[in-house]
């Protein structure tokens, strides 16, 4: 056994280095957009509002079949986080470029999975309104109020992307569509966001639908013929 007084070593980076590239969308200074998890199991139903959080709604209340109604565009989402931490999300413009969003979400990852399981997720992220002479963007916004199916669950913030969110993202380069596992980044950070030495992750790809400067949604897709749990997230000023 070593000294235990020494400080830790310092954690390895990843084996073929960070080889991401910046998002053409960063140079243009587009907004992020919002997501929809795998094919929609109710597509034909309109989108659940309730008293507690206001999701917005799409033209005609119902959610799109195929592509947007809105004309969105598509990007790369990535859920992933250690099982008893909370849940990060990442917007990419494609596996292989830089995040353009990081969020770091009011719900624990077994928590999140629970929900997935039961077939339909909404996930709705508020903030106040700014004053009309406040040009910031809405996926600017530092911290939203998170809302799970209409459920308070805490606050959610925006962060800069951390090493091991790059590490994550690195990883999963190879990556479009899939979910699983991955072994810890280190040793010390598995024990400070739960112990259990995995990060589970789901990645997808999400249509972003941008409503108003107010108003943006992700819904992510699945592959033709294929089903899986349906996820919406909107992000709204209020």
């Amino acid at each position: 056994m070593g000294d235990p007084n020494a400080p830790p070593p310092p954690p390895p980076p990843p084996a073929q280095g960070l080889t991401l590239v910046q998002p053409s969308t960063k140079k243009k200074h587009k907004p992020v957009k919002v997501f929809r998890v795998f094919r929609n199991v109710l597509r034909s139903f309109p989108i659940i509002t309730t008293p507690a959080c206001k999701l917005p709604s799409l033209p005609g209340g119902r959610l799109p079949d195929g592509k947007s109604s809105g004309g969105g565009s598509r990007v790369t989402g990535t859920l992933f986080g250690y099982r008893k931490g909370r849940v990060s999300f990442s917007i990419q413009e494609n596996p292989r470029t830089l995040p353009m969003l990081v969020v770091e979400m009011a719900i624990q990852t077994h928590a999140l999975q629970k929900e997935l399981g039961l077939g339909m997720l909404r996930i709705a992220m508020e903030c106040e309104k700014r004053p009309d002479k406040d040009k910031t963007k809405l996926l600017d916004e530092p911290v939203w109020t998170m809302f799970s199916n209409g459920k308070k669950n805490g606050y959610g913030a925006r962060r800069e992307a951390t090493e091991e969110d790059l590490h994550v993202m690195e990883v999963l380069k190879a990556v479009s569509m899939g979910a699983g596992v991955l072994p810890p980044w280190t040793e010390e950070a598995a024990a400070a966001e739960g112990g259990d030495g995995e990060m589970a992750y789901m990645r997808g790809h999400f249509e972003r639908v941008v409503g108003s400067k107010d108003s943006e949604t992700l819904y992510m897709l699945s592959p033709d013929g294929s089903s899986g749990p349906d996820l919406s997230i909107f992000f709204v000023r209020i």
